[in-house]
């Protein structure tokens, strides 16, 4: 039976495809020939990456009449280029380098990449990668840099306790956070000089006071004047980093103002504090009309299972794939979070968890999150509606039930016939 195709093979008449380098690009630029029809021109440039050479590019386009630019996510030199031809008005598309691949056993210079950039790009045969607007951007920009910073933060404490090992100062084995009030103090002491067991236990604050015969025994050590050096640097460089840490959060703040509404509603989510709103609007934006349906989203962060068919059978395991980092990271947060609560979410995870084992389970919470945001964010006017921890009991396991009840009495003997009780 013969279906009605919906594509409509559309020729970009004024198009551009540039491939960036760090301190060159060329540019290859197909536009029509007026003289004769049906045929096209192509001019092939080389410019410097550097903003008189691209204003000059930007010029040149102009000039020819080019509507659309399209650039491969290379490194983050595409970055100034994309952003200044933005700034001039051209519809700039950024394109994963791997849906452009070049036909192998061609030869492949810089010239002949910028020519089939803009022949593939013409025929429309690849499509635009997600580059969110300057607000978002800059929000993306502070929210990234605050997990970076976190991490380095994570890592000079991991460094501070390893060389209390060395010192046989087993302080992390009594105290829960060794950066806590009480780790900080006793820490401060051992750099300052201090040495005594019993006088740096006494410096143990609230609960773990309880603790001071096991702090004396975990701070005898062989702590030397050479570990105090090291340890101080370390202390001075997470209380560096902590204070970078809430500077940024002071920006981001901020930042997030304009979208104050968006984040309320965000915050309405079971699992999703300021800090995961703050992330989520970085990276998918406030703007879900470039994303058609929650589906679309859900394939875009690869929170969605791949299908691979060959030969009428399914190939893999459904895996999602590599997406988002930053959005995988903090919707396994939201996932993890909303597990401990007594919400919709948190019951489908340990439903789900059950069966099929954890890592799918956050998967799945994931997805139906990304499913929840987009129609909170596609509606200012929607608000979320948790509907229970019984939803699944009250409906999916009654008719269970009904069903297990009826085949045992049939396989009795009996005719079961069910009326509603009035």
């Amino acid at each position: 039976m013969l279906e009605e195709a919906q594509d409509e093979e559309q020729i970009i008449t004024h198009v551009a495809g540039l491939d960036i380098g760090k301190a060159s690009l060329v540019c290859c630029a197909r536009v029509p020939d007026e003289t004769k029809p049906g045929r096209r021109l192509q001019e092939v440039r080389t410019y410097a990456t550097m903003t008189r050479s691209l204003i000059t590019l930007a010029d040149r386009l102009a000039v020819l009449g080019v509507t659309r630019v399209v650039m491969e996510a290379t490194s983050d030199y595409w970055k100034p280029v994309f952003y200044l031809l933005e700034a001039h008005g051209f519809e700039v598309w950024l394109v994963n380098a791997r849906d452009v691949k070049h036909l192998p056993g061609r030869p492949k210079t810089d010239r002949l990449d910028a020519v089939w950039l803009c022949k593939v790009a013409e025929r429309q045969m690849i499509r635009p990668s997600f580059v969110p607007p300057e607000p978002v951007r800059m929000l993306r920009d502070l929210t990234r840099y605050r997990v970076d910073l976190i991490a380095e933060a994570g890592a000079e404490r991991n460094r501070a306790e390893k060389l209390l090992e060395d010192a046989q100062i087993k302080l992390s084995v009594v105290v829960s956070d060794l950066f806590g009030v009480s780790g900080r103090l006793m820490m401060a002491a051992l750099v300052g000089g201090q040495r005594d067991p019993h006088t740096l236990a006494d410096l143990a604050r609230s609960v773990l006071r309880r603790k001071i015969p096991a702090l004396e025994q975990a701070l005898t050590g062989r702590f030397s004047d050479h570990h105090a050096f090291l340890l101080g640097k370390m202390i001075a460089r997470v209380e560096a980093i902590e204070t970078d840490i809430r500077e940024v959060d002071a920006r981001i703040e901020a930042q997030l103002a304009p979208f104050a509404p968006a984040v309320a509603r965000l915050l309405e989510i079971p699992g999703i504090g300021p800090a995961a709103a703050a992330t989520i609007i970085a990276e998918i934006g406030v703007d879900m009309t470039r994303f058609p349906t929650p589906a679309h989203l859900a394939g875009w962060a690869k929170f969605a299972p791949g299908v691979k068919q060959s030969a009428g059978r399914r190939k893999g395991n459904g895996a999602t794939g590599h997406g988002n980092r930053y959005l995988a990271r903090v919707l396994g947060q939201i996932a993890v979070t909303a597990a401990r609560t007594d919400t919709f979410l948190g019951e489908r995870y340990r439903r789900i968890a059950r069966r099929r084992g954890a890592k799918r389970a956050i998967v799945a919470i994931g997805r139906s999150v990304l499913t929840i945001i987009w129609h909170l964010l596609s509606n200012t006017e929607s608000r979320f509606h948790d509907l229970g921890a019984d939803f699944y009991l009250s409906r999916t396991d009654t008719e269970r039930r009904k069903r297990n009840h009826i085949r045992q009495l049939e396989a009795l003997g009996y005719t079961v016939t069910l009326d509603l009780a009035a």
